[in-house]
Formats: structure tokens, C-alpha cells, sequence
């Protein structure tokens, strides 16, 4: 723990994404991702996805929470945001591609980038929405700074 800091961060908690169609959004990390509902607020406009031991919550744009956020999010230009990673378990890039495809979703290659276990492989994947997921498998022993 830093002196200037009284407190340490020890994960993700939750990742909120402003949606036009949100029930396209929950579809997509509900059927292709594998992320239960957990919890819905019709009267706000949410839906709270379980990503393990984080939330996904999906706002739409037209509702009391997303209208708050401004305009929605466009297909072209900016995003409100770059992108999420998801650890998942097991990583089989093959079996991870063709489950994707299966759903309509390009996956990229397999690119090796450095996350929060270290080093380790990931694939990316677009959702319908244009926010980028990454799909990130286990790191490679040693490959952690710090």
C-alpha cells in the first residue's frame, strides 16, 4: 500500500456500458459470453450481468441512468469505452473462435498482451454495441512485473 494511498485495489468491481439496444448487449454477454443476469432495474433502465467475481451492467441509453450519460454511443468515432477484459477459464483459442463465430462474432487472433496476472494470451471480440471484449487466458509463470 502506497504512503499517499490508505487503501489497495484488489480487482475490477463492475464495468458500466451505455447501450442503444440493451437487449442486444445482455443477449450477447448472456448467451455468447456465458454472463447470468443477477439483477434488473426496469425503472432505470439496467440490467446487472455476473462476470465471475465482477458485474457487467448494461444501462440503456434512453432510460434514467443512460440519459444522464449524454448522447449514445456512436458505431463510428468515439466510444465510451476502449475495451473490457475478462479472465476465463479454460482458454482454448480453437473452441473460444468457433463458440464466437457460432454466435456471429469475429474473434481476432490470438495476441499475447500483458494483464493484470501478467503476460499471458487473449483474444478480441467486438459486441454489438462496437465496445471491444478481451477474452484473456492465463498468464505465463514468471511474466508478472511486481
Amino acid at each position: 500500500m502506497s504512503e499517499s494511498v490508505p487503501f489497495q485495489l484488489e480487482r475490477i468491481d463492475h464495468v458500466v456500458l451505455r447501450a442503444r439496444n440493451s437487449d442486444a448487449l445482455v443477449s450477447f454477454y448472456r448467451d455468447v459470453l456465458g454472463c447470468p443476469v443477477e439483477r434488473e432495474a426496469v425503472d432505470l433502465g439496467l440490467v446487472q450481468l455476473r462476470a465471475g467475481a465482477s458485474l457487467i451492467d448494461v444501462i440503456a441509453v434512453d432510460g434514467p441512468l443512460g440519459r444522464a450519460g449524454g448522447a449514445a454511443p456512436r458505431s463510428a468515432g468515439a466510444q465510451n469505452l476502449d475495451h473490457v477484459c475478462l479472465r476465463v477459464s479454460p482458454f482454448e483459442p480453437a473452441v473460444l473462435s468457433a463458440h464466437l463465430r457460432r454466435h456471429g462474432a469475429e474473434p481476432s487472433a490470438v495476441r499475447h498482451v500483458y494483464g493484470a496476472e501478467g503476460r499471458g494470451p487473449s483474444i478480441y471480440v467486438d459486441d454489438p454495441e462496437g465496445n471491444t471484449v478481451e477474452l484473456k487466458g492465463p498468464a505465463e509463470p514468471g511474466s508478472r512485473i511486481g
